[in-house]
């Protein structure tokens, strides 16, 4: 993601919500129109640096959300969880192309890199041929019940510490590398840490598809 810094607006907090231990949305007044798959830059205040969220939510709804996980030691996720209804947030308005294509897609995520697939599905875009999501533990995979019911057999769960009816046992990674081939005329989009995104990345190109289907958004 881009660290150019962007200007910020004042934004009203509408909820904030633990959907699981240490992992949080927070929804606010929605002042800009964006288009899913794009992010904002958000800090509590003008002196910090901002970060970049990815926007998780419909784009007709009059709020915005944002998906975090704390970080112990973060700056911005310990007293952004700790915030809330009416307290107010700096936002830039949504940038980035991170967006739909005009052609068919696989979604590729793990962990928060969820957000912007939530985005591109609650605000009703044409869904994916395949969604890989991947995690450790079974109570992980964010959002997934809305994936379920859109897309059925077409979203995949890979698990690695966790076995379960339906779920893959083990990692997106090795899935994908036992694929004797992958559809090259599709474009590929990547949502998760550096490591995973790379190593996706790699396994995809030696497959046989070209570099410019494949977009990538990355979380530290």
């Amino acid at each position: 993601m881009s660290r150019k810094r962007k200007e910020l607006f004042p934004h009203k907090i509408t909820s904030v919500t633990e959907i699981l231990p240490g992992y949080f949305t927070i929804e606010f007044q929605r002042r800009f129109d964006f288009i899913p798959g794009q992010v904002v830059a958000i800090s509590l205040n003008l002196e910090d640096e901002p970060r970049l969220y990815s926007i998780a939510s419909d784009n007709k709804q009059d709020t915005m959300r944002i998906l975090f996980d704390v970080l112990p030691q973060g700056l911005l996720t310990p007293p952004l969880s700790k915030m809330k209804p009416g307290d107010e947030l700096l936002v830039s308005a949504p940038f980035g192309r991170f967006t739909p294509s005009d052609k068919e897609e696989w979604w590729i995520a793990t962990g928060t890199g969820i957000a912007p697939f939530v985005s591109m599905v609650e605000s009703g875009l044409e869904l994916p041929r395949q969604l890989l999501h991947g995690s450790r533990t079974l109570s992980h995979f964010l959002f997934q019940d809305i994936f379920q019911e859109r897309l059925g057999e077409r979203y995949l769960r890979f698990c690695t510490k966790e076995q379960a009816k339906g779920i893959v046992e083990g990692r997106l990674t090795s899935w994908l590398r036992e694929q004797t081939e992958l559809p090259c005329q599709v474009n590929y989009f990547l949502c998760g840490s550096p490591e995973m995104v790379v190593e996706v990345r790699d396994i995809i190109l030696s497959k046989g598809v070209a570099y410019e289907h494949i977009m990538a958004e990355i979380y530290f």
